[in-house]
């Protein structure tokens, strides 16, 4: 039952993985990274924006410190999404713990944060949810790297998969002027971040410091009311 109710909750994240793996795929294999590479990638990070900017900077020639580095600070954001899960997964070993963290994703964290809030949901139901979309993830990425060799460069807008995932994720996390507020506030500090600091520290500093606003408009909020 529970493996039902997790793998019904995790294929539209399933649904968007493929097309979005597909892309990276034939990315990678443009990049001259071999299938091998790319399911390790796919198993050790898994992390769509983070990979997506790892082969972006292999074609750039960027050092592989640089890569290291850049994808580690992208990731951060896992920390967050972790600290506000665990409010929900407490008392769970430290090895489902493990287990568990290995596969939130931006997607799995909105599908199970949502069904965690609204009750009725368990954390072995929102492993499915994770191992699931994993597993879909690594077989998109891998076969895109299969078909790259067939499929002619910046072909079927793939440069764009990765960009309009976020903007869809965006749309659907708008509920509400706060929410809104936010998402206009981290726009504005990215693209004033981008032109005055030097290097590419403005996405992960647009998103701390709107993020910050953002908590304490919500707690404002919550003072008044």
């Amino acid at each position: 039952m529970r493996i039902k109710e997790g793998a019904a909750a995790a294929w539209p994240i399933c649904l968007g993985y493929f097309p979005i793996g597909l892309a990276l795929g034939v990315l990678a294999q443009k990049a001259g990274l071999p299938w091998w590479a790319v399911a390790m990638m796919s198993t050790l990070v898994f992390a769509g924006s983070a990979q997506f900017i790892c082969v972006a900077m292999l074609v750039a020639g960027a050092a592989i410190p640089a890569i290291i580095l850049t994808t580690f600070f992208v990731n951060l954001r896992h920390t967050l999404m972790s600290s506000a899960l665990a409010v929900y997964l407490s008392g769970v070993s430290r090895k489902f713990l493990a287990l568990y963290s290995y596969g939130i994703t931006d997607e799995s964290f909105a599908v199970n944060i949502t069904r965690f809030r609204d009750g009725n949901w368990d954390h072995w139901r929102a492993l499915v949810v994770n191992h699931l979309a994993n597993a879909v993830w690594i077989l998109a990425t891998v076969t895109g790297t299969l078909v790259g060799q067939f499929v002619p460069q910046g072909a079927f807008g793939i440069d764009y998969a990765l960009t309009g995932m976020f903007i869809c994720l965006l749309v659907f996390q708008l509920q509400g002027r706060i929410y809104i507020v936010t998402g206009l506030l981290a726009a504005a500090i990215s693209v004033a971040w981008y032109q005055l600091i030097p290097g590419d520290s403005y996405i992960v500093g647009a998103s701390m410091s709107a993020a910050t606003c953002g908590y304490f408009l919500k707690r404002r909020q919550r003072v008044r009311k």
